[in-house]
């Protein structure tokens, strides 16, 4: 499918804050991320919240891509500097300066509309915001999951060849763990986090 095959065109755009319900944005990353490789099971006040945290500086972007007025996609950027301690954690017992890098959030978009170039233009916006805000890297992390897990679907897309052509390299020693509860599982349990860095 490209772009022109839609009745409707994609519009991809930063946003401010409080011209989308955040509860609707929240609805969508609870919905890509409950699929592989997330396999997330959250509430939809968390992710609310989490969201309204996230964006709460003033130089944070959010970037949305929708079909008529409905969000199909969305994707968020803040500084590092104002993540929690666990997100800094990896990168101050480095010896990283998190005041020089942007911490990308979320990237999500419905499977229909992905391979239209939507992901690219989301790390252009993103990228673009960073380095106005005066930032230096960019950075994000992406779960790590064994290649045997049975849940992986048997056609499943590596987003390595994708990252990496953005010009975003896995440091392998910026890693940290987040816990969240799986579909299908009574209660949460620790994810390996990996960190990909960029030097914008």
């Amino acid at each position: 499918m490209t772009q022109a095959d839609l009745a409707t065109p994609l519009r991809i755009e930063r946003i401010g804050r409080d011209d989308m319900s955040l509860r609707a944005l929240a609805t969508l990353r609870m919905t890509v991320f409950r699929g592989w490789p997330y396999l997330y099971d959250g509430s939809l006040d968390y992710e609310a919240g989490y969201l309204s945290d996230f964006l709460s500086d003033e130089t944070a972007v959010l970037v949305v891509a929708r079909l008529g007025d409905i969000p199909v996609g969305m994707a968020t950027a803040s500084p590092m500097a104002t993540q929690g301690d666990a997100v800094k954690a990896p990168f101050l017992a480095a010896g990283i300066d998190v005041r020089s890098l942007f911490y990308f959030g979320e990237s999500v978009l419905l499977p229909q509309f992905r391979g239209l170039g939507v992901g690219h233009r989301f790390f252009d916006e993103r990228e673009a915001a960073a380095r106005s805000a005066g930032a230096t890297g960019a950075t994000f992390c992406a779960v790590d999951r064994d290649r045997d897990h049975p849940a992986r679907p048997s056609e499943t897309r590596d987003l390595t060849p994708f990252w990496t052509s953005r010009g975003y390299r896995m440091a392998p020693h910026l890693a940290m763990t987040m816990r969240w509860k799986e579909v299908g599982q009574p209660e949460e349990s620790d994810h390996l986090m990996r960190f990909w860095l960029k030097s914008l």
